[in-house]
């Protein structure tokens, strides 16, 4: 039976539980329950501390898991990244109070206070830095007003919190994070069906969040430029009408750009233009 563990708590939880969900499994819990089994497709759902997984899968306990990318790197595990799954996006950044330092360079010898000592640990080594970490398991934004920390090493996400703590970003962010696969190694999508299953559908329901599908009635005359409009992944649908001077046309399209679409359809004579959208797909 295939393990796979999930963030038991917070954003990362509620995201993973949810891509999985649309993907076909079995993995919602009606309580506080560590394990839910999804015996359709045999696989062990364990629910644990996000910054456990990477431990677990790293020491071949787990087989995979979903975790945040700075997570992983934090907990000094060997694992892989076998996809990032585009939600729970942040970064990585150093924040100090708003026009106090310019750089980063300007941080040899401060206290700076983090929920990541290990992340933050590598990123000074590769600057140079020469600084005291002072690790904190949350509320890092506050460790500077309170006198324990000259700045921060912390995950932004919108920067709301820092900067009403009264905190800038200073340089570029160190790492952007979001939520990715792990495996326990690099082979295990190819040793192991079942995870190459789990791959193509979470590829197919991350990919349809990017296409939808458009429908329209259209002159054949107009057919040849309704087509260059809407080429779709091979080539449009296309479907005879009861009036013969007209067919239906379907195709996938980039849903950013659906409603410019939209307006070139109906400015060379197209009619009933629907669009819709898609749970998955396979490219």
């Amino acid at each position: 039976m295939l393990k796979i563990a999930i963030p038991n708590k917070g954003a990362l939880s509620e995201g993973a539980a949810a891509l999985l969900s649309e993907a076909g499994y079995k993995c919602s819990r009606s309580g506080r329950e560590l394990v839910v089994i999804d015996r359709a497709n045999d696989i062990e759902f364990l629910f644990l501390r996000p910054r456990d997984i990477a431990l677990y899968v790293g020491n071949g306990i787990i087989d995979l898991g979903i975790t945040g990318r700075d997570l992983a790197a934090d907990s000094g595990a060997e694992v892989p990244e076998l996809m990032e799954l585009e939600f729970g996006r942040s970064r990585f950044c150093f924040a100090a109070p708003a026009g106090r330092y310019r750089s980063a360079a300007e941080f040899n010898g401060l206290r700076i206070a983090t929920s990541y000592p290990n992340l933050l640990r590598g990123h000074l080594d590769r600057l140079g830095l020469d600084c005291r970490i002072v690790r904190l398991d949350g509320a890092v934004e506050i460790s500077i007003s309170l006198g324990v920390a000259d700045a921060i090493a912390d995950v932004v996400e919108s920067g709301a919190t820092l900067r009403e703590a009264g905190l800038e970003i200073i340089g570029e962010p160190l790492l952007y994070s979001e939520a990715v696969l792990i495996g326990r190694h690099a082979r295990v999508e190819t040793e192991c069906p079942a995870v190459q299953t789990l791959m193509a559908r979470l590829k197919g329901i991350m990919v349809a969040k990017s296409y939808a599908i458009v429908e329209y009635d259209i002159p054949r005359t107009a057919l040849e430029a309704g087509c260059r409009i809407t080429p779709g992944i091979e080539a449009p649908t296309v479907s005879p009408l009861s009036n013969p001077d007209w067919v239906a046309v379907k195709a996938m399209v980039r849903r950013g750009e659906c409603n410019a679409i939209m307006d070139e359809l109906y400015a060379i004579g197209a009619r009933g233009i629907i669009v819709t959208e898609i749970k998955s797909c396979r490219l």
